[in-house]
């Protein structure tokens, strides 16, 4: 690309319900960095949360949000400029098909310097701080040193590369869950990564997988990705139906990943004694529960889920061997400059996955 050409399109957020298609700088590669010429970027639940103003992208005195900022977490790109050192600094190369985790990790905390590199204490997230992180949901994006950057198959189509993110976020989530054979395991949201997790719980073998949601259309893809039993919460009793599968003990896992209060009560309600709760769901609002049920009635093993660490190079690799797949789960693809329409759609239940795609090249 020309260097004069030093504007791009991009969507950029200035607020709550403040975002805008505009023209900005084009990032240049320093030191150690690349720049990526953006396939596609999905529109995720917490994008939609963060534009409707959730407490938790937009409260305090100091908001995690840095306005104005170019969101967009779930991209992929190919290799467009390198800086200095780049090369060698990520063993890639230009031309080549990357993707980056959503963290930018300092490299310098306690968390980072132990491993848990994805719970940094700084915790720069690609499209909520601004020119540190700024994300996908533009024509290009810089990665900084600190990147995790991983190359993907050239082959792979862009609705899979499209979703590894997501998926290397549903692939941890089960991890979590510590799965096993002999366990009911169930699943609450049929959302795109209810869906995910569908796809790597199956993997895991368990006894009975359940997925459970409100849309009839989402429980019939759960069901094709594997669920043994599907429950709509509009015509079944959920705490019957699994009763009725565990001898009247309750779920062995349940993870929540619905985004609503009543995931969490209708969980701790269902899981037996003893049992495993995986949380990865971002709130718009706060949840209320009695904590009486997670100690002095049932002793819960309660685990949080947040992103998906040491888990990119697992989903490229289930994406390419056909064991997991994004089809039914993409299901919009749009300009930059339609970003209302696709925002509309992706905060609907007329979607699944929508993706932005500026610059996809097959």
């Amino acid at each position: 690309m020309p260097a004069s050409n030093s504007r791009m399109t991009a969507i950029v957020c200035h607020g709550p319900e403040d975002y805008r298609v505009e023209e900005v700088g084009r990032p240049v590669a320093g030191q150690n960095e690349l720049v990526v010429k953006i396939g596609a970027c999905g529109i995720c639940a917490s994008d939609c949360k963060c534009w409707s103003g959730a407490a938790m992208f937009w409260g305090g005195k100091n908001p995690y949000v840095k306005p104005p900022v170019i969101p967009g977490h779930e991209f992929f790109g190919y290799v467009e400029e390198l800086g200095p050192g780049a090369a060698e600094h990520f063993g890639v190369k230009a031309g080549d098909m990357v993707i980056a985790e959503q963290i930018v990790p300092c490299d310098r905390c306690r968390y980072c310097r132990s491993g848990s590199y994805w719970m940094c204490e700084v915790h720069n997230i690609f499209g909520f701080q601004r020119e540190v992180a700024d994300g996908g949901m533009s024509e290009y994006m810089k990665f900084p040193s600190t990147a995790r950057v991983h190359k993907i198959p050239a082959e792979m189509p862009l609705a899979d590369a499209a979703v590894i993110e997501p998926l290397s976020c549903a692939i941890h989530t089960v991890q979590r869950g510590d799965i096993q054979l002999a366990d009911v395991v169930v699943i609450a949201g049929a959302g795109p990564l209810g869906l995910l997790m569908t796809q790597v719980a199956r993997l895991k073998t368990p006894k009975k997988l359940v997925v459970v949601d409100l849309m009839e259309d989402r429980l019939e893809l759960a069901r094709g990705f594997g669920a043994d039993v599907t429950i709509n919460p509009k015509t079944q009793d959920v705490d019957e139906v699994l009763r009725s599968l565990t001898d009247g003990y309750g779920c062995d896992v349940y993870i929540e990943t619905t985004g609503h209060p009543s995931g969490v009560t209708q969980g701790l309600q269902i899981i037996r004694k003893l049992g495993r709760f995986v949380e990865f769901s971002v709130f718009g609002k706060e949840t209320s529960a009695d904590w009486s049920i997670i100690g002095d009635r049932k002793e819960l093993d309660i685990r949080g889920a947040h992103l998906g660490p040491y888990c990119y190079p697992i989903a490229i690799d289930l994406l390419t061997r056909g064991l997991v797949t994004s089809k039914g789960i993409v299901t919009h693809q749009y300009d930059l400059a339609d970003w209302d329409e696709a925002l509309k759609l992706a905060n609907s239940t007329d979607s699944i996955k929508v993706l932005l795609t500026p610059g996809y090249r097959r």
